[in-house]
């Protein structure tokens, strides 16, 4: 069963530093048209079945990061289509989801909320997410006074814990300590071992290739390479060493 789908997914911005003359906003504001968009992926089309662990591999600009916010649906396209099935969980960015004035336990607590958890069901993982953070002595603490690491732990620990049919992550790996990084690889393949559908984006290939068995490589919006992480990886660092050669 495929769990992502995506078809012929177009998704543009507006080049909202570019300088234009009042009459040209006017112009595009009634016609409903950017007279020149910016298009950070382009007839993208793909698909990921339930329990296959995806990596995403780009240069910066590729349009990874707008991949994922349409999976996650923070984001809608403006042609194709996109669909997820199941509970999502995604790390985005350090504390995503997350408020700044409410203590470590509320935001795991709100988090589990919307997931769709109850408030018993949410208390339940309360202490493997906190076990998992290594956060218990701080956890009444508002979470302005978090360090980044102190987010990232937090944040990862939920994600993992909310028992998601899709993971997602985006560069979690490369933060926090040497120990933090092997607990989080280690967790990560326990997930995969259950079935569950994982897509991972870094710009470490050794790490896409250690986890992930397939790989997508975007390049300026567009899907250059859809196949075995063994082989998507080397192509595309291949193709970055030559651009900087």
């Amino acid at each position: 069963m495929n769990v992502i789908e995506f078809s012929q997914v177009w998704k543009s911005f507006h080049r909202a530093a570019e300088q234009q003359l009042l009459r040209h906003y006017i112009v595009d504001l009634f016609d409903g048209a950017d007279s020149n968009p910016f298009y950070a992926l382009k007839d993208i089309t793909f698909k990921i079945g339930e329990g296959e662990c995806v990596g995403v591999v780009g240069s910066n600009g590729a349009g990874k990061s707008t991949l994922l916010s349409l999976v996650t649906g923070l984001a809608p396209p403006n042609r194709g289509e996109v669909k997820v099935k199941g509970r999502v969980a995604a790390l985005l960015e350090l504390g995503a989801g997350f408020h700044p004035d409410l203590t470590g336990r509320e935001n795991v607590i709100l988090n589990a909320s919307l997931m769709g958890f109850k408030r018993k069901e949410a208390m339940n993982l309360y202490e493997p997410i906190v076990d998992f953070a290594e956060m218990a002595d701080f956890m009444d603490e508002p979470l302005r006074t978090y360090s980044s690491g102190m987010k990232l732990r937090l944040g990862f620990a939920v994600a993992i814990n909310l028992n998601p049919d899709v993971l997602i992550i985006d560069e979690i790996l490369a933060v926090g300590d040497q120990a933090f990084q092997a607990k989080c690889t280690e967790k990560i393949l326990e997930i995969k071992k259950a079935g569950k559908t994982i897509l991972c984006v870094s710009h470490n290939g050794s790490t896409i290739q250690s986890l992930c068995d397939r790989a997508l490589w975007l390049d300026h919006g567009q899907l250059m390479m859809d196949g075995r992480s063994s082989e998507v990886v080397p192509a595309y660092e291949g193709r970055r060493a030559a651009s900087h050669a």
